[in-house]
């Protein structure tokens, strides 16, 4: 069985998503609703990569968020440098206070009075929209995989986990469907 594989795909999307949403809500931070909106559905996808680690004995999964696994076992260099990465961001996200801070801070405050913010934050959320998405298409193959299986905890996971991937995506697109015209018609 590759379900194991599948777990992995979610695993790696959800990571990227998460890891996308808190960029853009350090990027938006003067807009109070993206800056608090992203690091909540940052912290979904982090909980439904919390929730597919309770398969990882089940269906063998590696601990690297996307990293293929080279021939012995290990994990690949590439997954080993997602691994740390995404380590030291969540060290960074859990002690509340980043190096970066003030800096992000500032150029936010200063982009959020330029007309040129509006087409940064559009295209940040076109780029939510898609990492979204691709997530969603992988919690779909993965619910497949499920059913054919006939794993049942895991299937109720999938559909739990991909309701709430389906409201990260539509608020991404929502938000698309407000800013664009007043940020093509400024």
């Amino acid at each position: 069985m590759k379900i194991g594989l599948a777990i992995q795909q979610v695993r790696s999307a959800e990571s990227d998503l998460a890891d996308e949403l808190y960029k853009v809500g350090e990027r938006h931070k003067t807009d109070q609703e993206i800056y608090h909106l992203t690091k909540k559905l940052a912290k979904m996808s982090r909980d439904h990569i919390e929730e597919l680690d309770r398969y990882s004995d089940r269906y063998r999964v590696s601990a690297a968020p996307g990293g293929s696994e080279e021939e012995g076992g290990a994990p690949g260099l590439l997954g080993s440098l997602r691994e740390k990465g995404s380590g030291l961001l969540d060290s960074v996200r859990e002690e509340g206070s980043n190096l970066l801070d003030p800096v992000r801070e500032k150029g936010s405050e200063m982009m959020g009075r330029r007309p040129e913010s509006g087409l940064l934050l559009l295209r940040d959320l076109r780029q939510l929209s898609s990492l979204a998405s691709d997530v969603s298409i992988n919690w779909v193959i993965l619910g497949q995989g499920a059913q054919a299986a006939r794993d049942h905890e895991l299937l109720q996971t999938v559909r739990e986990c991909h309701a709430q991937n389906l409201r990260q995506m539509k608020w991404a697109n929502t938000m698309i469907k407000q800013i664009s015209p007043q940020v093509l018609m400024s």
